[in-house]
């Protein structure tokens, strides 16, 4: 499927501005990615459509080859203190997190910090403190970084760029394009959290039960499901756009179709209560601690148990499969028997999430 079926009407270069859709990670993230950077950048790790890329070293430097993941992530969440986290440890969680859906185990995280001028140094001091305290939580260094400062009014007091590199073991391979007809789709936990509290903060919004972002390091989870099921197909944490985003993308890389069923879609009661209030769709909402894994059919039951078993897969389930489909549409089976399509998030309804 070409950008022109995938995406409608092309990218207009020559008069076109970039808009708070093209950052919220819907439809329009992902044909400003394809009509523009993986144009430009045209190299196979991009071009595989993965959180991260997997880089084989030379043998010389490796003692018989091995694989290294890169990956790095901008973080420009508004409000910068939320409840359960803050841009600090989103910032080092975020990273950690995209190596952990390569299966890779993190090394070291580089941080570049673009400050505002009049900034507070105390909020500042606050925002790395929660940093520091998230890399130990990891066992992860931050081993390098740069500081910049603009000019008051050129920024929103701080963004953070965090890259990070980690190693994979061998015989462990998931990606994007892996996901098969038959293949099971698991989640780790509730859908939504983060984007309905960061909301919530952000617009004083006053729910009776308080919410708080999932914002949270996966890659002992990861590598406790890997040491049950080395061969997980695909992993990928569906953080702007939400699961819905995420299963597109997936069904867009494997060439498959995916069906999932609303019953078995786990969703607090305060975060459907506060998408039916605000008119919004949970399966489009940001997680910050949350991954999708779609695994072969005989090995989804011992993974479900092993997901459960660990904090953060306490709510893990089952939510469907994938299935043969030219169109690659992922649809969802309603409460009352039906079904619909899911697709990509429209506009930006919670921009500044992550």
């Amino acid at each position: 499927m070409n950008d022109r079926q995938q995406f409608g009407r092309r990218l207009d270069f020559e008069g076109g501005r970039v808009e708070l859709a093209h950052g919220a990670g819907g439809k329009a993230s992902a044909q400003l990615t394809a009509e523009l950077f993986a144009a430009a950048f045209d190299n196979p790790w991009l071009n595989a459509g993965n959180d991260a890329a997997v880089l084989a070293l030379p043998a010389d430097l490796a003692g018989g080859g091995g694989r290294l993941v890169l990956s790095t992530d901008g973080h420009v969440v508004s409000p910068l203190f939320f409840p359960g986290g803050d841009i600090g440890r989103l910032a080092v969680n975020g990273t950690v997190n995209d190596l952990a859906m390569l299966g890779a185990r993190p090394l070291a995280l580089a941080a570049a910090f673009i400050l505002e001028e009049g900034f507070a140094l105390a909020e500042l001091r606050r925002i790395v403190a929660s940093m520091a305290a998230a890399a130990r939580e990891v066992g992860v260094a931050v081993a390098t970084g740069d500081t910049k400062v603009v000019e008051r009014g050129q920024a929103d007091r701080v963004f953070i760029t965090t890259t990070g590199v980690g190693v994979v073991p061998a015989g462990v391979a998931p990606a994007g394009d892996r996901a098969r007809p038959g293949d099971v789709v698991l989640v780790s936990g509730t859908m939504g959290d983060h984007g309905v509290a960061i909301m919530a903060c952000r617009e004083g919004l006053g729910f009776e039960t308080a919410l708080e972002s999932d914002c949270a390091p996966l890659n002992t989870l990861v590598t406790d499901m890997l040491a049950v099921a080395p061969d997980i197909h695909v992993l990928r944490d569906p953080t702007r756009g939400g699961l819905a985003a995420t299963l597109n993308e997936i069904a867009q890389q494997a060439g498959v179709g995916i069906v999932i069923n609303e019953r078995a879609l786990p969703i607090r009661p305060e975060v459907a209560s506060a998408c039916a209030l605000l008119g919004l769709e949970p399966l489009d909402l940001a997680n910050e601690g949350k991954l999708v894994a779609i695994v072969a059919r005989e090995d989804a039951p011992g993974l479900l148990e092993v997901m459960r078993r660990h904090p953060r897969g306490s709510n893990a389930a089952i939510i469907g499969e994938v299935i043969a489909d030219q169109h690659r549409f992922v649809q969802l089976v309603t409460e009352f028997g039906g079904r619909r399509i899911v697709g990509w998030l429209s506009g930006h309804p919670l921009p500044r999430i992550c």
